[in-house]
């Protein structure tokens, strides 16, 4: 009897899950087709789901910044030109052109030269493959020895090694005087870069003072940086400098020559340099490192990026945060005659977080890391006339360049 039960037990309950798995089969479809979904024609449509489009901050207005050049060029009584470049972390943000410049006008920089020099040396610090530091004294890699080969390549790029800058070496008392030092500023071709830099080492000048006791600017100092640093890398100059920053940033122009001794002679009145080519440039054979560059506004545009994103030229960094920041530290300030002076840059005491660079003909280059803007002024009057007068222009622009910045985020 127990038996029959179980197999009547077992049956009906087969027999009712076969029911319900046909049940399931027949009807299947048809939620299937209700719900759109196995092709069954429905007319129920999934919805479409994308990420929400973000609205980009409208670029800067920097109209008022661009009258403000228009003016100051308008009431000049020298310049027949003018033109400067902005930029942010992401590249160029603006750039404008007055008068007679064109925006491939080749310019030379005089004093702005000194941030893109350093920026090398800099370069050439970081680099692993290289035994080199600018806290080394500078006997640590020249082959000669001298009076200023216990200074350090920081102090001498710092204005602080205490060899006299270039109140002295520009002076018409030590020009006439025939001081060797001025081997510095010629483009004679029997001159070098190299001969040039051991007579700096090894011939000591007057008023000389101990290393990092003053800040005296200029002078002999950056060109014997910029020796040791290449005798490190086994190069000239400007090829240190092409290796390391010109060539991973694809500059087109941006050179060091020697324009001094044709200035020097002719009052200020006569430069071979044409403004249109690089090989017009005189002394490139013997580079003045503080002041012998010469850029377009696109070149110098790049490496004012490089301060604002981390270091990159593209997708290759060529200096780190730690350098750059290091470039800004205030040594100057730290000697017996403070003036707030980082490695190229000086610092905007007005202003903290501003940052200019400026030459002896009116170009400058300024960074404000307050708003996260840089940018370049050219000017190509070399009679001296025009002297200071970039950053003349830059004490009004400044504040409308910022104005601007801040007003897009309104």
């Amino acid at each position: 009897m127990f038996t029959k039960h179980l197999l009547f037990t077992l049956t009906s309950y087969l027999t009712v899950t076969d029911l319900k798995r046909a049940w399931a089969v027949a009807i299947l479809p048809a939620l299937l087709a209700a719900c759109g979904g196995g092709g069954g024609g429905g007319d129920y449509t999934a919805p479409s789901l994308s990420a929400p489009t973000a609205i980009p901050f409208p670029p800067a207005d920097y109209s008022a910044v661009d009258a403000a050049f228009q003016e100051f060029l308008d009431n000049h009584e020298v310049l027949d030109g003018i033109s400067y470049v902005l930029v942010d972390k992401e590249g160029t943000t603006h750039k404008a052109v007055f008068g007679d410049h064109t925006e491939d006008l080749i310019t030379m920089l005089s004093s702005a030269s000194k941030v893109p020099a350093v920026m090398a040396i800099m370069a050439l610090d970081e680099d692993p493959n290289v035994e080199f530091s600018i806290s080394e004294p500078v006997s640590t890699y020249l082959p000669f020895d001298g009076v200023y080969a216990d200074r350090t390549v920081e102090q001498m790029i710092s204005n602080t090694s205490g060899i006299p800058g270039l109140r002295l070496t520009t002076s018409l008392e030590y020009i006439l005087s025939g001081g060797v030092h001025t081997c510095q500023y010629s483009s004679q071709p029997f001159i070098t870069f190299e001969g040039c830099g051991q007579l700096l080492v090894t011939t000591e000048l007057p008023t000389s003072n101990p290393a990092g006791s003053v800040f005296d600017y200029g002078g002999s100092q950056w060109q014997i940086a910029g020796l040791t640093a290449a005798i490190v890398n086994n190069s000239s100059w400007n090829q240190l400098f092409d290796e390391y920053i010109a060539g991973p940033c694809d500059l087109e122009v941006f050179t060091f020559g020697n324009p001094w001794e044709e200035l020097n002679t002719s009052g200020y009145t006569y430069t071979s340099f044409d403004g249109a080519t690089v090989a017009s440039m005189p002394g490139q054979h013997n580079p003045q490192v503080e002041g012998g560059g010469l850029t377009t506004l696109a070149d110098y545009a790049k490496l004012m990026q490089v301060h604002l994103n981390g270091g990159y030229c593209g997708e290759t960094q060529i200096l780190t945060e730690a350098s750059l920041a290091s470039m800004r530290q205030d040594r100057g300030s730290l000697t017996f005659n403070p003036v707030p002076y980082g490695m190229g840059w000086w610092i905007y005491s007005e202003e903290p977080g501003v940052y200019t660079d400026s030459g002896l003909f009116g170009a400058v280059s300024f960074l404000d890391l307050n708003t996260g803007i840089g940018g370049f002024i050219a000017i190509d009057d070399y009679t001296l006339r025009a002297g200071g007068q970039g950053s003349a222009i830059l004490r009004t622009a400044l504040p409308l360049i910022q104005e601007a910045v801040r007003a897009r985020y309104e």
